[in-house]
C-alpha cells in the first residue's frame, strides 16, 4: 500500500481505460513550487492534474470487489493511498462547533432520522459524469437543525477519519435540500470504497465537495478552505459555473 498522499477524494466515472502514474501531494506542490505547472488556474490546472492521477482500482491486492455497487462505473480514488475502514457499530458521527447542542451520532441512529432519496449526476472537476446515480441519507439541514446554530455560524467545515481530507460549505450551501449526510448508494448501504458507512453528497457541486468517510460537522463562523481548494480549486465549485469550466453539463 502506498503511503503518501496520491489521489483526489470520492468515486470517479470508469471508462476502462488504464490511468498515468499516480502523483503525490508533496511532488504536486513541488511541480508548482519549480514551475512545472506554470501559473495555472481553472480547467488548464484540473486536466494537467487529472491526467496525473490515477484511482484505486484495487483493494487488499485483488481487484474490486463485484458486491461494491457501482464498481463497474465508478473509479474510487482517495488522497492517503489507502481505502480507511470503521465498523458499522463503531461509526460516529459528531455536530460541533457553533452550535447549542453538540450531537454525536451513531449509524443506527442516524438512519432512524427522516430520510431523503435522490436521483442525481455525480461529476468530476476533471470533466467526466456518471448520470442518474442513487443516493439516500439525512438532510444535512436537518443534523444543523438538531444541534442548534449559535450565534456568528456562517460555514461547516467537515473531517473525515481518513485522518487527511476536509471540505467546507458555507450555511447556504448545507442548508440546501439537495446536500445529503449520504449512508446509501445505488440502493445499498454505502461501502467503505465509496466513502461509507457515511459521506456528504453535494449534488449541485463538483465531487470533491462531496467528502468521504465523514467523521465531524463542525459550524464556524468562517470558511475554512478544505484539502483540494488549499491546492487552488475553488471553494464554490458549482457545477458548470466555477473552476474555469463553462462546458460541463448541470446535473
Amino acid at each position: 500500500m502506498a503511503t503518501g498522499p496520491l489521489l483526489p477524494p470520492g468515486p470517479e466515472a470508469a471508462d476502462g481505460r488504464a490511468g498515468p502514474a499516480p502523483v503525490g501531494r508533496r511532488v504536486f506542490l513541488g511541480m508548482v513550487g519549480l514551475g512545472a505547472l506554470g501559473v495555472v488556474v481553472g480547467s488548464t490546472a484540473q486536466r494537467l492534474v487529472g491526467d496525473a492521477l490515477r484511482p484505486v482500482t484495487s483493494v487488499g491486492g485483488g481487484g474490486l470487489s463485484a458486491l461494491v455497487p457501482g464498481a463497474d462505473r465508478f473509479r474510487i480514488y482517495t488522497v492517503t493511498g489507502g481505502i480507511p475502514t470503521v465498523p458499522d457499530s463503531q461509526y460516529r458521527l459528531t455536530v460541533s462547533g457553533l452550535v447549542h447542542q453538540p450531537i454525536t451520532l451513531t449509524l443506527d441512529e442516524l438512519r432512524a432520522l427522516p430520510s431523503t432519496s435522490l436521483v442525481r449526476d455525480f461529476q468530476c472537476v476533471t470533466g467526466w459524469r456518471v448520470p442518474g446515480v442513487h443516493w439516500a441519507g439525512v438532510r444535512l439541514s436537518t443534523l444543523l437543525d438538531a444541534a442548534g446554530l449559535a450565534p456568528g455560524a456562517t460555514a461547516l467545515q467537515f473531517d473525515c477519519f481518513d485522518g487527511a481530507y476536509t471540505e467546507s460549505l458555507t450555511l447556504a450551501q448545507a442548508r440546501r435540500p439537495d446536500v445529503l449526510v449520504a449512508y446509501e448508494f445505488e440502493g445499498k448501504p454505502l461501502t467503505a470504497e465509496h466513502g461509507g458507512p457515511v459521506r456528504l453528497y453535494v449534488a449541485p457541486m463538483y465531487g470533491y465537495k462531496s467528502a468521504k468517510w465523514l467523521s465531524g460537522i463542525r459550524v464556524t463562523d468562517q470558511v475554512i478552505p478544505g484539502y483540494w481548494e488549499q491546492e487552488g480549486y475553488d471553494v464554490d465549485a458549482w457545477v458548470g459555473h466555477s473552476n474555469g469550466r463553462s462546458d460541463v453539463p448541470t446535473s
